[in-house]
């Protein structure tokens, strides 16, 4: 072989290398990165991962926020109105958190169904509701009516 050839195969052979290796760290990046979003049907029914970083997201129940007098834990449900999940929460919380507002919390599931959150997000105004949270809680409002017209039908 040419001793041109060879040095020109050995630069595109050094490149080629070198584009693998960025592509293999960037996508191993982004999949490290990444938060799913699961609403309270999805987590109670079993489809969320456990012990994995992900993003869970509906309405405060009414009357379930529990605040430890002695540090900054605070247990609260969350809920799409057909499931809730426990969530416990060590830190400050939002100024516009509160009972009955949308909310989306980042953290991992435990093994007793328990969601632990390391970040709660809340909206930012009266009128705003986070994309996810509209939607879950817009699939639930369905399921619910489904659910009772089925039970109003007359058997045949």
């Amino acid at each position: 072989m040419h001793p041109i050839r060879k040095k020109r195969l050995t630069i595109i052979l050094f490149l080629l290398a070198g584009l693998t290796v960025a592509v293999a760290l960037t996508t191993y990046a982004l999949r490290q990165n990444i938060n799913l979003f699961y609403d309270p049907s999805q987590i109670s029914a079993g489809e969320a991962p456990s012990d994995v970083r992900i993003r869970a997201g509906g309405m405060v129940k009414e009357g379930s926020v529990v605040r430890d007098p002695d540090s900054l834990k605070v247990e609260f449900l969350v809920t799409d109105y057909s499931a809730s999940v426990p969530v416990e929460y060590v830190g400050i919380l939002p100024d516009l958190f509160a009972e009955g507002q949308g909310i989306v919390a980042m953290g991992r599931l435990n093994n007793e169904g328990r969601f632990v959150a390391d970040q709660v997000l809340a909206k930012h105004d009266e009128n705003y509701m986070p994309p996810e949270v509209s939607d879950a809680l817009e699939k639930a409002s369905k399921n619910q009516s489904k659910a009772a017209a089925d039970s109003i039908k007359p058997a045949t």
